[in-house]
């Protein structure tokens, strides 16, 4: 019993900047819209929708164990993804270029953090609810 809540809570360590994200963008839809502008994506109020549906269903998967290898690997593929958009630091020079390349390469981290969740999950066998 003490180890799946040890297992929950590091869980949500791991999608807490996703619940955080998808809770702000919820409550100011309006920024989220302008984020997706911001990073030239459109249409984007649905696709601010689709973020934010992501954002919190994969995380509640994840940390309620149902079909929580879908939701890691959608997590994963999202923040590849979004790295990818977001930090184009091979555009860059000087310190913006040194910023960029760090959060490009801690979200390949939390990238192979969750394939690796969703691998141990499909491992295990489940089939959707543990």
């Amino acid at each position: 019993m003490r180890s799946q809540w040890i297992e929950r809570f590091f869980l949500l360590l791991l999608c807490a900047a996703y619940l955080q994200g998808g809770i702000n963008k919820l409550m100011d839809f309006n920024s989220a819209i302008g984020e997706m502008q911001h990073f030239g994506l459109s249409p984007a109020a649905p696709l601010a929708a689709l973020v934010i549906a992501l954002e919190l269903g994969s995380s509640v998967a994840i940390i309620a164990g149902v079909y929580r290898w879908l939701g890691a690997g959608f997590l994963g593929v999202f923040t590849l993804m979004a790295s990818f958009v977001a930090n184009r630091f091979w555009e860059m020079g000087g310190q913006e270029r040194f910023m960029a390349a760090n959060s490009f390469f801690e979200h390949v981290g939390l990238t192979g953090a969750f394939l690796l969740v969703a691998w141990l999950d499909l491992k295990k066998g489940s089939n959707g609810t543990r």
